[in-house]
C-alpha cells in the first residue's frame, strides 16, 4: 500500500494536525496519528476549542471540580484549554525530541479579543507560556498590525510564537521582519536562539472562497477561468518572499547564532468549494521546509488518493504573479480581499471564542444546579433522621 503521507513528509512537508480534543487525547487518536500517520505538531484555534468543549461528558469531572472550587468562566475555560494543550505537548515530545526542536509542536492562541491590543497580548503570551510550561508549545498571535510588535516581544522573551491569519504578502513581509527583529532582541537578551521556534500561518482556501465570490459576480470567460487559482497563486508568492528573506545577510548573522528560521505554514487548506480536488491545496503547496496543517478529513483524503508531485512551488512563481495581475486587470481589489479576511478571521475567532465561554458558563450552571440538588436531597435525608 502506497504510504503517501510518508511520500508528503518525505518531499519536505511537515503534516500537523489542524484539531485538538480531549477524545484525542484519552482515547489515544493523537498518539496513533503521531506514530502512523506521520502527524508531528497540532494547531487548535478558538473555533476547535469551542467545538471540543461542547462535550460534557469529556470534561464531566474536571467541570465539576471547577464548579466545587467556585471558578469563574474565564478561568475555567483557560484552565480547560491549557490542561489540554500540555497533554498534547507530551503527546507530541517523542516528535520533537527527534527533530530536534523543529516539530513536535502544539499551539495554543491567544484570547481573540486582544488582536488590536498590543500590550495585552504580550502579557497573554507570557501567561500562557508559563502556564503550559513545555519546551514544544507555540502562541498563536494574530498578525495584526497590532500583533505585529506583539510578535517581536514575545520572541524577545524567548517565546516560541505561531503568527496566525496572515493573508497578505505585503503582511507577511512584515511578519517575518518582527520575527528577524524579535530574534535580535532575543540575542540582546541573552536567550538560547537555538530553543526559540516560530511559524507563520498563511491562510490558503479562504482566499479563493473571497475572491471566487467575487469572479462570480463579474462573470464572464475570464472570470470563470480564474476561480479557484487565487489562493494558490498567493501562498506560492509568499514562498518566494520566504526564500528571499531567508537567504538574506540579516538572517545568516541570525542563523550563525543557532536561530531556526521562521516556517511557512499553510493553514486553512482543507477544501471549501466541492466542485475543487479535495487534496488540492496540499498537493499544490510542496516545498521544502514547509508545514501543512490539515483536518482530519484532509489528511485521510491525502493518505488515501493524494498525489506528491515533487515540489509544486518554487519555479511557479512567475505565473502566480500571472494570475493576481489578471485578478487586478477584472478589477478585484487585492487590498481589499485580504483587509476583508484578515478583518473577518478576528471576528470569527472572536465569536468562536464567546461561544465557548457560553458553553463553559453553561456547562459550569448544570454542575451548579445538579450540586445544588444533591445537597437539598442531603439535607432532606440529614433532617428525616
Amino acid at each position: 500500500m502506497t504510504d503517501r503521507l510518508g511520500q508528503l513528509s518525505a518531499a519536505g512537508v511537515a503534516i500537523w494536525l489542524d484539531d485538538l480534543s480531549r477524545q484525542r487525547l484519552t482515547g489515544g487518536g493523537l498518539d496513533a496519528l503521531r506514530r502512523e500517520r506521520h502527524v508531528v505538531g497540532v494547531t487548535s484555534n478558538p473555533t476547535i476549542f469551542a467545538k471540543a468543549l461542547a462535550d460534557h461528558a469529556a470534561y464531566g469531572d474536571q467541570l465539576r471540580d471547577l464548579t466545587v472550587a467556585k471558578f469563574g468562566v474565564e478561568e475555567a475555560a483557560r484552565l480547560l484549554t491549557t490542561y489540554d494543550v500540555r497533554w498534547a505537548c507530551d503527546v507530541m515530545r517523542p516528535a520533537y525530541e527527534a527533530s530536534s526542536g523543529v516539530d513536535g509542536r502544539v499551539s495554543i492562541e491567544v484570547d481573540p479579543r486582544l488582536a488590536y491590543d498590543t500590550e495585552r497580548t504580550v502579557a497573554e503570551a507570557k501567561t500562557l507560556w508559563w502556564m503550559i510550561d513545555r519546551p514544544n508549545l507555540f502562541i498563536k498571535i494574530p498578525a495584526t498590525e497590532p500583533g505585529l510588535p506583539a510578535i517581536t516581544a514575545a520572541l524577545a522573551h524567548g517565546i516560541s510564537v505561531n503568527v496566525t491569519l496572515i493573508f497578505s504578502l505585503q503582511r507577511y513581509e512584515q511578519v517575518m521582519d518582527a520575527f528577524l527583529t524579535g530574534l535580535e532582541r532575543a540575542r540582546e537578551n541573552g536567550h538560547d536562539l537555538s530553543a526559540i521556534a516560530s511559524v507563520a500561518s498563511f491562510f490558503v482556501s479562504r482566499v479563493d472562497t473571497e475572491v471566487d465570490k467575487r469572479l462570480e459576480k463579474i462573470n464572464g470567460e475570464r472570470a470563470r477561468a480564474l476561480m479557484g487559482k487565487a489562493a494558490i497563486a498567493n501562498a506560492r508568492l509568499a514562498y518566494q518572499r520566504y526564500e528571499r528573506v531567508f537567504s538574506s545577510a540579516r538572517w545568516q548573522a541570525l542563523a550563525d547564532a543557532g536561530a531556526h528560521p521562521q516556517r511557512p505554514l499553510w493553514a486553512s487548506t482543507s477544501t471549501k468549494n466541492p466542485a475543487y480536488r479535495d487534496t488540492v491545496y496540499v498537493e499544490e503547496l510542496i516545498a521544502p521546509g514547509v508545514v501543512n496543517t490539515m483536518p482530519q478529513e484532509t489528511i485521510d483524503a491525502f493518505a488515501d488518493h493524494g498525489e506528491v508531485r515533487g515540489d509544486t512551488v518554487t519555479g511557479a512563481y512567475d505565473e502566480a504573479q500571472a494570475v493576481l495581475d489578471e485578478l487586478a486587470a477584472l478589477g478585484i481589489d487585492y487590498d481589499d480581499v485580504v483587509a476583508t479576511l484578515e478583518r473577518e478571521g478576528v471576528e470569527k475567532f472572536e465569536a468562536s471564542w464567546l461561544e465557548l465561554l457560553r458553553g463553559v458558563e453553561a456547562q459550569l450552571s448544570g454542575e451548579r444546579t445538579r450540586l445544588a440538588e444533591r445537597d437539598s436531597r442531603a439535607a432532606a435525608i440529614g433532617g428525616a433522621a
